[in-house]
């Protein structure tokens, strides 16, 4: 054994949608066993994989590997920071928001050839409220559907999907007062969202330019809009130009300070919990190692020129409808005027 890198596969075996029952024969019959010396472990409950992986970094064990969904990494993520235990990632689960960031291949055979290759890098995590996250947190509307999605207690696109339609009508924007570096400024939002990555998951792009390795949170403000408008905005998010939608607001930061005017939901990768009115969130640079894709193609997070025109064209849309709406008032105004004056003679 001497020699050997000590991994330990830490398996959630309930969750995400996908089934885990071979994953321990897979990771036996396809992991370099010339290079890693390796032990499989199964959750038994909630909290267990950081556990696991709190004594596996107290024990100098170079690679931890969740097998399960974004809350499993995030269990084990949040366990192993700022040390010398790397994070692996085999994609389990129903978003899978940072293994797609870091395409990780969704085959699990394929991300454990990753596992195999090794290729370690150090990354940026984020902090809210005390809190680490890995992907994306936020407040108002996404916090909202992600307590809604753990309430249903189903998984999946189209369960989240749901959630998102039913409730969308109903949600109110609030009032928020962010401050960072250089000052404070109010907006009446949406939601404000905070991205280490690009996305939330199943390539719903929320910050497509963000990156893990700048030491910097993208942070999103997503002014009101009527229903009209959401078509785009959901166009924009899996097109992956949320960036350039009208109603979206964007910068980056080290770090900002949110006072709402009440307390509410939050979320770190998804999942809620109740928080105060203010909420402190910050980015912690290369603060974790990450086994990474060594063949992954960057540019693909990217829009293509496809992507690129389709957006234009319903921004295009979007502007013409909302000036055909002024020069409508504009001329509704005028014919009162002009009816009041003839009414007048």
């Amino acid at each position: 054994m001497a020699g050997k890198k000590k991994i330990i596969f830490v398996v959630n075996p309930i969750s995400g949608t996908t089934r885990k029952s071979g994953i321990c024969k897979l990771i036996e019959n396809n992991l370099d066993k010339e290079y890693y010396d390796f032990s499989i472990v199964e959750t038994q409950y909630s909290g267990h994989a950081s556990e696991i992986s709190r004594d596996a970094k107290d024990k100098g064990v170079d690679v931890v590997v969740a097998v399960g969904g974004d809350g499993t990494i995030n269990e084990v993520a949040r366990s192993i920071v700022n040390s010398d235990t790397a994070l692996g990632i085999i994609p389990c689960g129903s978003g899978n928001g940072l293994a797609r960031h870091l395409m990780i291949p969704m085959d699990m055979h394929k991300a454990l050839e990753v596992i195999n290759k090794h290729t370690v890098h150090d990354l940026d995590y984020g902090i809210i409220n005390g809190i680490p996250f890995f992907c994306t947190c936020g407040m108002g509307f996404d916090a909202f559907i992600s307590m809604k999605f753990a309430e249903s207690g189903k998984r999946g696109p189209v369960s989240y999907l749901e959630n998102i339609l039913r409730e969308g009508l109903k949600y109110k924007p609030e009032t928020y007062e962010i401050e960072d570096e250089n000052g404070k400024t109010k907006y009446r939002a949406f939601l404000v969202s905070c991205a280490n990555a690009s996305q939330y998951g199943n390539n719903a792009y929320i910050a497509p330019q963000a990156s893990m390795s700048d030491g910097l949170l993208d942070v999103i403000i997503m002014e009101p809009f009527d229903m009209i408008d959401a078509p785009q905005i959901s166009i924009d998010m899996f097109n992956k130009t949320l960036d350039r939608n009208a109603r979206i607001k964007t910068f980056r930061t080290r770090h900002i300070l949110v006072h709402r005017q009440k307390e509410g939901y939050i979320h770190y990768d998804g999942d809620p919990v109740m928080a105060g009115a203010d909420v402190d969130i910050s980015v912690v640079n290369k603060g974790i190692k990450v086994i990474i894709n060594p063949l992954a193609d960057k540019a693909k997070r990217q829009p293509n020129m496809v992507q690129n025109a389709f957006s234009d064209f319903f921004n295009d849309i979007s502007n013409m409808r909302t000036d055909i709406g002024r020069q409508g008032r504009h001329i509704h105004i005028l014919n009162k005027i002009l009816l009041k004056r003839l009414n007048n003679l």
